[in-house]
């Protein structure tokens, strides 16, 4: 695996779901870190927000099966099972170009990365990288070796529960422009 270094460390993020994460017991010590969304810029000049939504999944009249996100505020609450979809915002509120932004985002405890999940903005040239050695290294598509049942070792895909960050990394964003990504998340 590839090592990343981090240029420094300025977390800028306007947390708008705190209080919904805090119903989860496992999820709330990481909420209360102050962490959520972190910006590797040395300067503050892209503003981050994370938002989340809940999917609702309910039948039509004809029974078909609909998925829809309903934004979480105030006191929501999850359960185990819920997925959970977290929405990065980065503005640039400078006036100049902001080059290789990279956003570093956990995976809160008490939740799971929904694999394939994860989308970065197209328009950006951005990039999704992922971690499950705690955030040392990041790579697009992470595997672990397992050990089969004749003794021979095999190199398969991380699962799930491997997964601790993720990584967008956005090349440019444009002065006064905004980017987005996101991805899943199931609640255990």
């Amino acid at each position: 695996m590839k090592r990343s270094s981090l240029l420094g460390l300025g977390a800028v993020a306007f947390i708008a779901i705190a209080p919904v994460i805090a119903q989860v017991p496992a999820a709330k010590n990481f909420f209360q870190s102050g962490v959520n969304a972190q910006n590797v810029q040395k300067q503050q000049q892209v503003n981050l927000q994370l938002d989340a939504e809940k999917q609702v999944v309910a039948q039509d009249q004809q029974g078909k099966q609909t998925k829809t996100w309903l934004a979480l505020k105030g006191q929501a609450k999850v359960q185990p099972g819920d997925v959970l979809r977290y929405t990065i915002t980065g503005e640039n509120i400078s006036d100049k170009q902001v080059k290789n932004l990279t956003i570093n985002q956990p995976i809160p405890q008490g939740m799971e990365f929904v694999l394939k999940s994860a989308s970065a903005d197209d328009k950006s040239n951005s990039k999704v990288t992922y971690s499950i050695d705690g955030g040392r290294n990041f790579v697009e598509n992470p595997t672990v070796q397992v050990t089969l049942p004749d003794g021979k070792v095999a190199t398969k895909p991380a699962p799930a529960n491997a997964y601790t960050h993720l990584r967008m990394k956005v090349s440019s964003v444009e002065a006064k422009s905004v980017v987005k990504g996101s991805y899943q998340v199931k609640v255990k």
